[in-house]
């Protein structure tokens, strides 16, 4: 029995002696392969011979033989050329199945749910010591106003609609008195004209000793205000129309076609002038009374005696072709005006002197001050400038500047040539005097403040 376990325990030490042989063998193996170059695996070297015909059959191709025989062999491979494809690791896969974890569906956030979440920071009315600049909604919220529920109560509402309807009631109301009070005083006016043109034609005929010829027939949107006594002497003029001679006739229809034409050229401007008004325009006189200083020299409306109420045209603000769309002007032109901006005579003598009268209620004489402290010699200047008369007048308009004129031989070259034709000779000048001399400032502006010294050229 011991021999049997003996033998039985050296089987088991020799099988486990070759397995842990074996696996050591191994791990050797992977490792001296992966240092030396790969081991190219074994190939047959044996050559095979394919039998084809072609098929160009013709004498000219594969020098005439119907049938090729070819031997294909294995390219060599180089065994020390790299890997052309890159080998990776797979992973390792999982021993057991991950445990499963159970999510409720996804719900979106409303904005309620962030209203709810959100969290006012806590801000003191008191203290502030890192002294920050904290908005007032940032307050409001950390006093918790906003979680108190605002009751509106309707009668707001009503309140303001009451409100809105009594306010375009009025407008109404106020739009259809001023319709009426206006077609009011256009009645007036044409029966005050009707009732005009009745005495005239009367004296006309008065003075002419014929009888006084009819009225004019009334517009239908005149009857209803026809005075009581044109309507009672209407079987008068009715009697006395009869009598006018065909001449008288026409000029009385030719004279009420006229006034009804010029009747009609009134209502016309009026309506447009309420129209204009209406779209934000202007009417004539609204235009010359807004216009700027400029356009007003430029029209020459700017003289104080001229009439307001009479719109004057000047073709030269109209199609000018020296605009800015044009070029404006040549390239060698560097003066922007072509001409004086103040040329009129009257405007120059009423732009730059205040109206009298005006302010004397107000400031009590202010006028007489004003022409007293003009008339002082306190703010003229103790010493003109160089060139300029001693006495000025009282100036009357602005201060005008005139450009310097270019000279025509600004470098003397005229001059040269003169001398040269006449016979002088240019360098005659030169060493012919010796004298150097200095003046104080007052006799010569460009020398300096020495007195005079004379220096005189020595003899030999």
């Amino acid at each position: 029995m011991e021999e049997e376990d003996d033998e039985e325990l050296q089987r088991e030490i020799v099988e486990t002696t070759q397995e842990m042989k074996a696996a050591l063998e191994k791990i050797v193996n992977v490792r001296l392969s992966a240092a030396q170059p790969k081991n190219m695996p074994s190939r047959s070297n044996d050559s095979k011979f394919i039998k084809y015909k072609p098929s160009q059959q013709s004498p000219a191709f594969n020098s005439g033989a119907k049938e090729r025989i070819i031997r294909m062999v294995e390219m060599q491979v180089d065994p020390l050329e790299p890997p052309k494809f890159k080998h990776k690791r797979a992973p390792r896969a999982s021993r057991s199945p991950p445990v499963p974890v159970t999510h409720s569906p996804p719900r979106p956030v409303t904005v309620k749910d962030q209203q709810d979440w959100k969290i006012p920071p806590c801000i003191s009315n008191w203290k502030n010591p890192k002294g920050y600049t904290i908005p007032l909604d940032k307050r409001l919220a950390a006093d918790g106003r906003g979680l108190q529920e605002v009751q509106i109560n309707d009668n707001f509402a009503k309140l303001s609609e009451a409100l809105y309807v009594a306010e375009q009631k009025a407008r109404e109301a106020v739009a259809m008195r001023s319709k009426v009070q206006k077609e009011m005083l256009m009645k007036e006016k044409e029966r005050k004209e009707q009732e005009l043109r009745a005495l005239a034609q009367k004296a006309r005929s008065e003075r002419t000793g014929a009888a006084p010829p009819p009225p004019a027939v009334p517009m239908p949107s005149d009857k209803q205000v026809i005075d009581a006594d044109v309507a009672d002497g209407r079987g008068d003029y009715e009697h006395m129309r009869e009598k006018e001679t065909r001449e008288e006739r026409e000029e009385r229809l030719r004279r009420e076609k006229i006034r009804e034409e010029r009747r009609r050229e009134r209502e016309r401007e009026t309506s447009l002038e309420a129209k204009d008004a209406a779209m934000g325009k202007k009417s004539k006189i609204t235009r010359d009374r807004d216009r700027d200083v400029s356009e007003k020299i430029a029209l020459g409306m700017a003289s104080a005696g001229a009439n307001r109420g009479e719109v004057m045209y000047d073709q030269r603000l109209f199609n000018q072709d020296k605009g800015m769309d044009s070029g404006f002007a040549t390239d060698d032109q560097y003066n922007v005006y072509d001409k004086g901006l103040f040329t009129a005579q009257n405007t120059l003598s009423t732009l730059y002197r205040p109206k009298k009268d005006t302010d004397a209620d107000m400031y009590g004489g202010a006028d007489e001050q004003l022409e007293k402290i003009m008339k002082t010699d306190r703010f003229k200047p103790d010493k003109a400038f160089a060139g300029t008369s001693e006495k000025t007048g009282p100036r009357d308009r602005p201060v005008e500047f005139d450009k310097e004129a270019e000279e025509a031989d600004p470098i003397g070259l005229d001059r040269f040539l003169t001398e040269v034709k006449k016979g002088k000779k240019a360098m005659d000048k030169v060493g012919s005097s010796g004298t150097m001399r200095a003046s104080t400032r007052e006799g010569y502006d460009g020398g300096s403040g020495r007195t005079r010294i004379n220096f005189e050229k020595g003899r030999p």
